[in-house]
């Protein structure tokens, strides 16, 4: 800053020099970064998934030497949440390649000279129920989760119907 007699008055309009700002930016947002398409990432990041299986490993094979009881609960959550991560996961590529194969055929149509026709969500969202069904039939799951529906379902009716209190 610029030294300045202590005997003169200070100027109302004195001279400031700006200090530059450091401009925060987020990755997420930012034009700088490019663009997010998660076939590159899931390429670019791949080696991470052997890793995670390793740890799963090494978390199972605690457990079952494991003898306190606090630290038992503690690796069971993380063997939990480390499962349900990997389900998400496997969810999310299956979706990806669902998506990816209706484009295909549509630009396969689009070639014949064919019209562009795109799936609404609700009709997704019905082929997706569909797909589910089909597997838990495979899997021979399918009572059971039937079974689980009612009860859900069941229970939200109960709720909406008025109590004996308020008659």
């Amino acid at each position: 800053p610029l030294e300045m007699s202590a005997k003169k008055p200070v100027p109302f309009l004195r001279q400031v020099i700006p200090v530059r700002k450091k401009v925060q930016r987020d990755p997420r947002f930012d034009d700088l970064s490019g663009e997010y398409k998660p076939e590159i990432f899931m390429k670019t990041y791949s080696f991470l998934d052997s890793i995670k299986k390793q740890e799963k490993e090494m978390v199972q094979k605690q457990l079952k030497k494991c003898r306190n009881m606090e630290q038992k609960e503690k690796l069971q959550r993380l063997l939990n949440r480390m499962t349900q991560q990997e389900q998400a996961q496997k969810k999310q590529q299956k979706l990806r390649e669902r998506e990816l194969s209706l484009k295909r055929q549509q630009r396969e149509l689009a070639k014949q000279g064919k019209k562009p026709f795109f799936l609404k969500k609700s009709e997704k969202r019905k082929l997706e129920l569909a797909e589910k069904y089909a597997e838990l039939k495979r899997s021979g799951k399918l009572e059971s989760s039937m079974n689980k529906k009612r009860k859900r379902n069941a229970i939200k009716d109960k709720r909406h119907l008025p109590s004996q209190k308020n008659l």
